[in-house]
């Protein structure tokens, strides 16, 4: 196992509630990324070596979907993202995801469901209100292989 590091600096944007019925109407604020040389080659090495690339958090995912090409390699860079990823958008990089419980009706949940399917993120979700999990940044986690 090998980690990597990158990073996403968080605006409230991101917690902000879907408000629009049509999800491509919504949009999303900029957040800053970066991604260094040495880190962006560790994630190529293990795609290309057919290794699975685990985000832990959604702020990964949307920087590494931010700078992955088709086949899912990135390149060391920086900038301004806006990236919305939601049903049924199609990773290029991330293959499995560590995060916490989010809040319904979040672009959080939607890039959750990304991963899996709406039906199947709502079943989690279900157990995990039964259970008695907690939600939010500070809560329990799952992770979606």
């Amino acid at each position: 196992m090998e980690f990597a590091s990158v990073l996403l600096h968080v605006g409230l944007g991101t917690f902000r509630p879907v408000k629009v019925e049509d999800v491509t109407k919504h949009k999303m604020h900029t957040e800053f990324y970066r991604i260094d040389e040495e880190n962006a080659e560790k994630i190529n090495r293990a795609k290309a070596e057919g290794r699975r690339i685990i985000a832990v958090g959604t702020t990964a995912v949307r920087t590494l979907e931010t700078v992955a090409d088709d086949k899912g390699f990135v390149r060391a860079c920086s900038g301004d993202t806006s990236i919305f990823i939601y049903p049924p958008y199609k990773f290029k990089c991330v293959d499995s995801l560590i995060t916490n419980f989010h809040l319904p009706e979040s672009t959080l949940i939607m890039l959750v469901a990304s991963l899996t399917s709406r039906e199947k993120i709502l079943e989690l979700y279900d157990i995990a209100v039964r259970e008695k999990y907690r939600f939010f940044s500070f809560g329990d986690a799952m992770m979606i292989l």
